[in-house]
């Protein structure tokens, strides 16, 4: 079987319906989270025909930033490559925030609200902040996301479902 090779400046398409799609650009790998491949998914959604012009795509507003395989993205047939961009903007000040208290261990409730948060900054170093507050309440969600979870967030769905809340 063939590998698909994925780079940084990669735009890729997802159909979200019959009608329409979104685009999303890997701007980095992220060696504090298992050196994943972290995206920036922009807001605007476009009719299915829409033919991109990529600089335009990649200045759009972000949606959100997240940590994904891409290469596994395509390989499902969830995502198609367009093209290639330099431009991946700065993500210098974005914040990721991830907690021990998720995941269910057998027999018991999930946790709803969890007071033990740590954050951290592409290939920067975590800091445990236990409750978020300040500028920590934009970081975004830091694990790893599964490709069918990367099609959730674009069709604007909460992804992972039983991921702890902040307050």
């Amino acid at each position: 079987m063939r590998i698909t090779k994925t780079a940084i400046g990669d735009v890729f398409s997802t159909q979200l319906n019959e009608e329409s799609k979104k685009f999303f650009q890997y701007i980095v790998s992220d060696l504090t989270q298992l050196n994943s491949d972290v995206i920036r998914a922009f807001k605007r959604i476009y009719p299915l025909d829409f033919q991109p012009n990529l600089s335009e795509i990649v200045n759009d507003e972000v949606d959100f930033y997240a940590h994904c395989d891409t290469k596994h993205g395509v390989k499902l047939k969830l995502w198609e490559k367009v093209g290639n961009v330099a431009n991946v903007g700065d993500f210098t000040n974005i914040i990721f925030r991830d907690t021990e208290d998720y995941g269910i261990k057998l027999g018991e409730e999930p946790i709803l609200i969890s007071n033990t948060w740590y954050v951290w900054k592409v290939n920067g170093s975590f800091s445990d902040v236990g409750k978020v507050e300040g500028k920590n309440r934009d970081a975004y969600v830091g694990l790893v996301i599964n490709p069918y979870g990367i099609v959730e967030l674009l069709k604007g769905n909460k992804y992972p479902h039983n991921y702890p809340a902040f307050e």
